[in-house]
């Protein structure tokens, strides 16, 4: 993994304020993305008849696997070296965001530990880039966590770069954990190092965020997008 690889994180303007706002990076759980074969270890042909070596389906195996993606909260960035406009479209609004461009050695310096309790120890942060791979061909033998850190090979125009964090002992412990997202501290200011105005962005939504970026002690790193660049043709 490269330290210094540029890795983004594209939002609509509502979530960039709030992070603005609260210096809180969200982690969603895996049970929130739409991938139906987030934490898969294999993936089957429809009709294909059940493999011996697969564990047959049941109602207690299903709710065991639920459990285990309630427990899990990701955090997703976009490795690349330059801005998506597929990424644009996607996660911000149809152009109508924010993207901020960060690295994994910035993000490692500026979150800091995070606990579901004051008298709890930090909980184990995990990071590292998403290996895509055919599971139609290859069954993974990756333990509870390490199976997040795979996806499937349809995905790998993704190309992520994940934040992970297991709160299953936690809550064996008596801690109450979130059956969705939880909120990690993070100095912004180690950890943006541009942020980005979606080429389609209102003119109040502009003022807003470069007024929140300010704030925030981060407004002179806010530029426009490439996208708004003119275009030649001769």
């Amino acid at each position: 993994m490269d330290l210094d690889e540029p890795i983004w994180r594209y939002l609509r303007p509502d979530r960039f304020l709030d992070l603005m706002g609260s210096e809180n990076l969200y982690f969603a759980a895996a049970r929130q993305f739409q991938d139906p074969f987030e934490g898969a270890t294999a993936v089957l042909p429809p009709g294909t008849k059940l493999d011996p070596r697969f564990l047959p389906q049941n109602e207690y195996g299903e709710k065991a696997f639920e459990e285990l993606r309630r427990l899990t909260k990701i955090c997703c960035w976009h490795r690349a070296e330059y801005e998506s406009d597929a990424m644009w479209q996607l996660y911000a609004s149809a152009w109508k965001g924010v993207a901020i461009l960060s690295s994994p050695r910035k993000l490692a310096e500026a979150i800091q530990p995070f606990k579901l309790r004051e008298d709890y120890t930090d909980e184990t942060l995990w990071a590292g880039n998403v290996r895509y791979i055919d599971l139609l061909q290859e069954r993974l033998e990756v333990n509870m966590l390490e199976r997040f850190m795979y996806k499937h090979q349809a995905f790998s125009w993704e190309q992520e770069f994940r934040l992970v964090i297991s709160l299953r002992l936690a809550e064996e412990y008596g801690a109450e954990v979130p059956n969705e997202g939880i909120r990690v501290v993070v100095d912004l200011r180690l950890l943006v190092d541009r942020i980005y105005l979606g080429p389609h962005l209102a003119e109040e939504d502009i003022k807003a965020i470069r007024l929140a970026a300010e704030a925030a002690g981060v407004g002179d790193r806010v530029m426009v997008s490439s996208m708004l660049g003119v275009p030649r043709y001769t």
